[in-house]
């Protein structure tokens, strides 16, 4: 299995850590060649707003969103899922390529400003026990449409979906040691969990590091 990770702005270097760790091939991705080969790729969490501006005029949003609507595995988190929302409650990005392909509406930054980044305990579908997910900047899920899966929430609120071969998160599981969401996404792909169960952890970055320093890559958006 090759994992791609979209690498023009962000936190793709935490999700390459990750993917390392638990024994996967991996390559970055910031031109259309480099998708050849993809099993699957992750949208990572950053300034979503940096990231179409930089992708516009390469043709990398255009060839993936053709692997992705061939049926290309694909999982964005944080600003990630903003790329991948058919929907968003403002035009800030509008002009500019995005993804599209997950039926939801998403507020940008609709869970706070930076300062109010917060880490919180999310309940998933299948694990047992609640996962602590990191939120900066985090957008909001504010509509689902028919088809789409609730995999996990946080209280009411949705915070992980998935239709199809499409998944997005609202916050960073790249961010701690606790390795279950990617996990979940990789054996979906293989149909079952990952050899490397649960228990698997990363020596990533702290997502308290990350709360109380400045933006990755830019602010999360």
């Amino acid at each position: 299995m090759r994992v791609g990770v979209l690498s023009l702005q962000g936190a793709f270097r935490e999700h390459l850590k990750v993917l390392d760790s638990l024994g996967v091939s991996s390559r970055k991705v910031t031109r259309p060649e480099h998708l050849d080969g993809l099993d699957s790729i992750i949208l990572p969490g950053g300034e979503s707003s940096a990231m179409v501006r930089i992708a516009a005029g390469t043709g990398l949003f255009p060839a993936l969103g053709d692997r992705i609507g061939a049926g290309l595995p694909v999982f964005g988190t944080c600003a990630g899922l903003i790329l991948l929302a058919d929907r968003l409650t403002d035009d800030s990005l509008d002009g500019f390529d995005r993804l599209g392909g997950l039926d939801v509406t998403v507020a940008r930054n609709a869970y706070g400003r930076q300062r109010e980044s917060f880490c919180a305990s999310v309940q998933v579908s299948g694990f047992e026990e609640d996962y602590e997910a990191t939120f900066i900047r985090a957008p909001q899920i504010v509509e689902n449409g028919a088809g789409v899966e609730v995999l996990g929430q946080l209280g009411e609120a949705p915070v992980l979906v998935r239709k199809g071969n499409i998944w997005g998160g609202s916050f960073h599981p790249e961010l701690g040691t606790d390795t279950r969401i990617h996990e979940q996404f990789l054996g979906a792909q293989v149909g079952g969990r990952s050899e490397r169960a649960c228990a698997a952890t990363v020596p990533a970055a702290s997502a308290n590091e990350f709360l109380s320093a400045g933006p990755i890559g830019g602010s999360h958006r």
